[in-house]
């Protein structure tokens, strides 16, 4: 019964790498410098931003299953570690290794929003100072 239950718990941890790999990340848009750049420049830049929200939005959404499934996993894995289980160790091992890379892979395009959206501002207001008016 304990073999069946590591059976189990692997083939979550493969459904959780195989659900984040069908999640594209969306590429980050080209930010044009804002003090030379024109109206029409920033306002294309604008809109490639939301487009670009827009669609990392949609891929941490993408991403969400596979973490929650990787955190049950791992608390799943815990729980075999305490009760002793044979092997519990290298399933809990390789359930925290999954969790960490779910969790990294959702913090990156956390990240990334973050820089696009300050790059962006920092272009606005130096086109904004080039550009009085």
């Amino acid at each position: 019964m304990k073999s069946l239950k590591f059976v189990v718990l692997g083939l979550v941890l493969g459904s959780t790498a195989s659900m984040a790999q069908d999640c594209v990340a969306p590429t980050a848009p080209q930010i044009p410098e804002g003090e030379k750049s024109s109206l029409e420049q920033m306002l294309a830049a604008q809109k490639a931003v939301k487009e670009f929200q827009a669609a990392n939005l949609a891929y941490m959404s993408c991403l969400e299953p596979s973490v929650t499934a990787a955190e049950a996993a791992a608390k799943d894995a815990a729980a075999k570690v305490a009760e002793k289980a044979a092997g519990a160790e290298d399933a809990a091992k390789a359930a925290n290794a999954g969790l960490l890379k779910a969790q990294e892979t959702y913090n990156a395009a956390v990240s990334m929003e973050e820089e696009v959206a300050g790059k962006f501002n920092t272009e606005i207001r130096d086109y904004k100072t080039a550009n009085p008016g």
